[in-house]
């Protein structure tokens, strides 16, 4: 009984472990695209010879 419940736990930890990880790169792109873009931006911007 009780090594059905360690089994239990142990691939749930994985699974959070596996889910995590791969929320944190995702949201790391999503982080990453938006501060390119607001850069470029930024620089579109200061650039004088862009009037418009």
């Amino acid at each position: 009984m009780i090594q059905k419940i360690l089994i239990i736990i142990v691939s749930v930890s994985i699974f959070g472990l596996l889910l995590f990880v791969y929320v944190k790169n995702q949201v790391k792109k999503r982080i990453d695209f938006y501060l390119q873009e607001k850069t470029k931006k930024i620089k579109r911007h200061n650039n004088p010879r862009n009037f418009s």
